[in-house]
């Protein structure tokens, strides 16, 4: 098998042009947007040949591997590369598909991640990260560019910390700028109301709470900027893992007040990145800045 496609890749190569000038970086598949600019503009002033960058995108819109297929297109539709979700996955699978995302150039995240995952990555890719409260997984390899909008993160209590964690390392990998709130519930409201004027400066609020869940239509009604509800497992008996908070949060009163789905901090901190960047777009500060 592994033979079979040294074999498939040695014909390729002689079949490129200058094939032997080629470095195994000018390889890799082309997956970022400002990655993929440079590619074409090479192109067009005749420093790469056609053949070499169709070998670079050979890999677009994704790679079949014997488990998965990587969606190497997704940072060019949506903004960010393929996010990996560790449970149910093998650590082999892990590593493989972690190393593939990789393998294309840019930023890797990886959520719900044990330490014995984030060990056998680590083996391969020395510079990722692990983010122990929440259980996430980076690998940064394309320069910070922080946005000038804030996301702040709010969580209520310090039992809520793994869900926001993961929201903000999941902002902060997509380059947006964060401030964070924490143990701030509404059972001390006082704590909440001292960072006022700072939570009313954000471009988008992230909201993690768990019992009964009134932490995000308090903030929903202090903030003009849209407030990402996230409902937490936290909580005894009648707060049924998360649901009690979750319908609280549906049933807000507060205008501009979305909902997650329990603990998934992961994809408020998606859904908060996005919004800001076309709120970047939409100011005209575009172009981020450099950290």
């Amino acid at each position: 098998m592994i033979h079979g496609t040294l074999a498939r890749h040695e014909i390729r190569i002689r079949n490129i042009e200058n094939a032997e000038t080629l470095t195994p970086e000018a390889l890799l598949p082309i997956v970022q947007p400002d990655l993929l600019k440079t590619l074409l503009e090479d192109v067009r002033s005749g420093k790469i040949p056609v053949a070499q960058a169709m070998e670079r995108l050979r890999h677009l819109p994704f790679e079949s591997v014997e488990f998965a297929k990587v969606d190497h297109h997704r940072a060019l539709r949506c903004g960010f590369p393929e996010v990996i979700f560790c449970p149910g996955k093998t650590t082999e699978q892990i590593v493989a598909i972690f190393s593939k995302l990789a393998e294309a150039g840019g930023n890797v995240l990886a959520t719900r991640a044990t330490p014995d995952q984030y060990a056998a990555i680590h083996e391969t890719h020395v510079s990722a990260e692990y983010h122990v409260t929440a259980r996430c997984i980076t690998l940064r390899q394309l320069p910070k560019k922080l946005s000038f909008g804030v996301i702040a993160l709010v969580c209520a209590g310090t039992s809520d910390l793994p869900v926001i964690e993961e929201a903000r390392v999941t902002c902060e990998i997509m380059d947006q700028r964060t401030e964070t709130y924490y143990d701030v519930g509404v059972a001390g409201i006082h704590r909440l109301l001292a960072h006022s004027l700072q939570l009313r400066a954000a471009r988008v609020v992230v909201v993690a709470a768990g019992m009964e869940g009134a932490l995000a239509s308090v903030v929903g009604g202090l903030v003009e900027a849209p407030v990402i509800a996230v409902p937490t497992s936290v909580g005894y008996g009648a707060s049924f893992n998360g649901l009690a908070p979750l319908l609280t949060m549906l049933n807000s009163c507060a205008t501009g007040v979305a909902v997650m789905n329990i603990d998934n901090g992961f994809g408020a901190g998606a859904l908060a990145a996005k919004i800001n960047r076309l709120g970047e777009m939409a100011s005209g500060n575009n172009e981020s800045t450099p950290e």
